[in-house]
């Protein structure tokens, strides 16, 4: 019974965590070191994650500098960049590699909140599915006599407040990522 519920809180609170890191990935007109989190650089014959190869970090709002630990790095760190879908064109000067952060254009800022929007459309219809499965798991409950009708139908209803709460909180994020994109 009460497994339903927790069971289901868990898998909506990993929709949320999943979103949050999603919106991380999308890039806003603002620097920012959680861009490069996905970003794997050919390190000796592996894929090897940036920021184990490298320390990434911000001086300014539109500026960031890229300090490979390994010097010999700088070019396939460049190279990783370049093929990843940031359309950024980063420079060296044989220590660090330097990348400005343009502003972005009305035209992409749009698209930017549009694919965030989606992005929160898709949590948001995981977190219902998940409400589905819940209800379906009580009602085979229900039918095996292991939960009465009355003890279904409140943990149905907490189960859909939950499910709102959710919802809401999803709808929150997205409002402040559309405000950070939007901003200029």
């Amino acid at each position: 019974m009460q497994t339903v519920i927790t069971t289901s809180e868990e898998r909506m609170k990993k929709t949320i965590a999943n979103l949050k890191e999603s919106f991380a990935s999308l890039r806003t007109g603002r620097a920012s070191a959680t861009l490069f989190d996905k970003i794997r650089v050919d390190c000796y014959g592996e894929k090897t994650p940036l920021n184990q190869v490298a320390t990434v970090s911000i001086p300014e709002a539109r500026i960031i500098i890229i300090q490979p630990w390994d010097k010999g790095l700088i070019s396939e760190i460049e190279k990783s960049i370049r093929s990843s879908d940031l359309s950024f064109n980063p420079s060296n000067d044989g220590k660090v590699i330097r990348i400005t952060v343009p502003p972005l254009t009305e035209e992409r800022r749009k698209e930017l909140v549009k694919q965030a929007k989606n992005l929160a459309e898709q949590a948001r219809v995981a977190v219902r599915n998940i409400r589905r499965d819940g209800n379906e798991a009580l009602k085979k409950l229900q039918k095996n006599t292991e939960i009465t009708e009355d003890e279904e139908k409140k943990i149905t209803g907490n189960l859909q407040k939950r499910t709102e709460d959710y919802v809401a909180e999803i709808n929150k994020i997205l409002s402040e990522k559309e405000k950070e994109i939007m901003e200029i």
